[in-house]
């Protein structure tokens, strides 16, 4: 019954139809600006592990005006980024309601303190076990992903990024959830809309309360007449008689869409941009398929696929030998420790036998991506799936080599292929 009430309510798109927000999102993370960003960064841990910058104001690209007034920090270093993340005593995520929280909802579970984000964070976690994702990966996860190889694989060539990448994360997200199919499109562009909060707040805020007003309207049948569905288990979860609240499961649906969506599609195409220039690594996955974690966290960690995260000192306090004031802005630049060559070798190279310490890309410590177990499913399913139904799968001869660009968040615009 809660299937049927949420498709007969219908979400409703941006009152501009015209508004794009892949567009905008891009525009306002630097996609035009930085093509490589990676020279700078280390060259500036070169001098130093912690300097009082933005990264946005010294690449030339906007800045995020939800954290204007704050004096900004950057951590480039593994040793630095790991303690910012991993000590929680020290540091917090909270800066977030500032902007994040604006527009997913004030209980959006990255910006959280403990107890309340270890609370939420148990409520939630059931819907990702290992026996519960691996339920999905047969109802849902392998067929979106076969349904997508059958819109290009009689083609003879694709585009990774237009026609699966950009897709695949979200669809998954969506069917767990059981929206409706015929409106997948519509949640996809507010749920890229909600995270141009720093850029365009009245398009962001658009999005938060259109995706709210269809939310909260079927959650009290999700509750009454629970289906096999992420949103029946997340308005059902229960430890010691306590539940999620409205706001709280409104909030990281909006979260789930986004964050589950946008990170997973990035992530993917930067390890398959790795894989593909570099044909003879390919071909090694391809022929033992063990090696698709290994070639997951080497591509997660040689293009993260967010630049950095935030944090700020609860107390002045030193990192790495500066000194940090209490409230400062944060930014703790993971793609930087996941290149610092006291942790990797050669760091700036693309291996997938790499040996060394995790990346830093899903984060670290209490805050770890609550999301992390399905990404990878989702990663590792979409990878067996091309590798399974596109022979001989390459680089397009006739196209330029495939770019990553962008500051904040990073990706290749497109990523074309041919395949015998």
């Amino acid at each position: 019954m809660a299937k049927l009430a949420a498709k007969r309510l219908r979400i409703l798109d941006y009152d501009d139809p015209n508004f794009d927000p892949r567009r905008t999102f891009d525009e306002g993370h630097g996609s035009a600006l930085v093509v490589d960003p990676y020279p700078a960064i280390l060259g500036l841990l070169a001098q130093g592990p912690v300097h009082k910058l933005d990264l946005a104001e010294m690449f030339g690209a906007p800045r995020d005006q939800t954290m204007a007034g704050l004096e900004h920090y950057t951590v480039l270093n593994y040793g630095g980024v790991r303690r910012a993340f991993s000590d929680s005593e020290s540091f917090s995520p909270r800066l977030y309601k500032r902007n994040l929280g604006l527009a997913f909802g004030e209980s959006i579970i990255v910006a959280m303190d403990d107890p309340d984000h270890r609370k939420l964070r148990n409520l939630v976690q059931k819907a990702f076990s290992p026996n519960e994702l691996r339920r999905r990966a047969e109802l849902v996860v392998t067929p979106v992903m076969n349904r997508l190889v059958d819109s290009f694989a009689d083609k003879g060539r694709a585009d990774l990024v237009g026609d699966f990448a950009l897709h695949f994360p979200f669809h998954t997200i969506a069917a767990i959830c059981a929206l409706p199919e015929d409106e997948w499109p519509l949640f996809h562009r507010l749920a890229m809309g909600l995270t141009c909060i720093s850029f365009d707040f009245p398009h962001a805020m658009e999005a938060s309360q259109k995706l709210w007003d269809y939310f909260a309207a079927v959650l009290d049948e999700y509750r009454a007449h629970p289906g096999d569905d992420m949103i029946s288990t997340l308005a059902t979860a229960e430890i010691d008689g306590e539940r999620l609240s409205d706001a709280e499961v409104v909030t990281f649906l909006r979260f789930l869409l986004n964050a589950g969506g946008d990170t997973t599609y990035r992530g993917f195409a930067n390890m398959m941009t790795g894989l593909l220039t570099h044909p003879e690594q390919l071909e090694q996955v391809r022929a033992d398929r063990s090696l698709i974690d290994k070639a997951m966290d080497e591509g997660l960690r040689w293009q993260a696929p967010i630049l950095s995260l935030t944090r700020t000192p609860r107390r002045d306090l030193e990192l790495e030998g500066v000194m940090l004031p209490e409230g400062a802005c944060l930014h703790v630049c993971a793609a930087s420790a996941n290149r610092d060559p006291a942790a990797f070798e050669d760091a700036g190279r693309f291996d997938i036998h790499r040996a060394g310490p995790k990346p830093m890309s899903f984060g670290f410590g209490p805050h770890l991506c609550v999301g992390q177990p399905l990404a990878r499913l989702e990663m590792r399913t979409a990878l067996n799936a091309l590798l399974d139904r596109l022979p001989n799968m390459r680089l397009d001869p006739s196209t330029p080599t495939p770019q990553i660009v962008g500051l904040g968040m990073r990706a290749p615009a497109a990523l074309p292929v041919v395949f015998d």
